[in-house]
């Protein structure tokens, strides 16, 4: 017994060491852009490992100042409505989100005993603004109670120690738009070949609806959902409140 209670107590000193790990890492992040995020480098390591050829890393950091406000409102409008006012979670819609991921997991199972080949079902994310930029900076995809648990903790952290505008800065800025594409600049000049301080409202929605799966639409670019969808969040984005 005592020997398991030294290795629990190693654990636990070694969780709070993390934790304050994460929230200093945090709190430099007030003033320091990060280079790279968790997700950003594995992705970039997926792409180096199941390609044979060269691939570019397009990232290129802008101000929050220089940021055009639509793609600001667009991004808003299209993934967290109530951003510059919520703690950074927003329990209501990951309720939501819990019980229909739970009614696709079950309409899933039952198609597969069907048809006998396996059908993934179609989850949806209740995530803010601020728990993606959580889970993209520091940890990886996986979707288990221990790494939602963590996402929480680094959620409550950039909030209380980030401005939101700073919080929005960094998530721009390094959110995947497309194959080793990441932030809004980077995406501006792969798509419209300008920078994200001049995107039109259509173009920054067209931008703001493909976060979700931007590789997909990436082969897709004239899909009918793409351009309706965008034409939703144009209307959406006079509504939307900058931070």
């Amino acid at each position: 017994m005592r020997i398991f209670g030294r290795w629990l107590m190693l654990v636990v000193i070694a969780g709070l060491a993390l934790q304050l790990f994460f929230v200093l890492r945090v709190i430099s992040m007030r003033w320091i852009d990060p280079q790279s995020t968790a997700f950003e480098r594995s992705e970039m390591w997926q792409l180096a490992a199941q390609s044979d050829k060269a691939f570019v890393w397009k990232q290129e950091w802008l101000p929050y100042s220089q940021i055009s406000d639509n793609i600001k409102r667009a991004v808003i409008a299209s993934e967290d409505g109530d951003f510059s006012y919520h703690d950074g979670v927003e329990w209501d819609a990951i309720e939501k989100a819990w019980q229909r991921n739970t009614k696709a997991e079950q309409q899933a199972e039952r198609r597969s005993k069907r048809t006998g080949k396996v059908i993934a079902p179609k989850i949806v994310g209740g995530s803010t603004i601020t728990q993606q930029l959580a889970k993209n900076l520091f940890l990886s995809g996986e979707r288990t109670f221990l790494r939602k648990g963590q996402e929480f903790v680094i959620t409550f952290a950039l909030e209380a120690f980030v401005p939101k505008q700073r919080i929005l800065e960094i998530y721009l800025n390094s959110v995947e738009l497309g194959t080793g594409v990441f932030g809004v600049e980077a995406a501006s000049q792969h798509y419209y070949r300008k920078s994200a301080s001049r995107l039109s409202a259509y173009e920054a929605a067209r931008l703001a609806v493909m976060l979700p799966r931007p590789k997909f639409f990436e082969r897709v670019p004239n899909s009918g959902y793409l351009s309706s969808r965008a034409q939703t969040i144009v209307a959406r984005m006079g509504d939307a409140e900058l931070p």
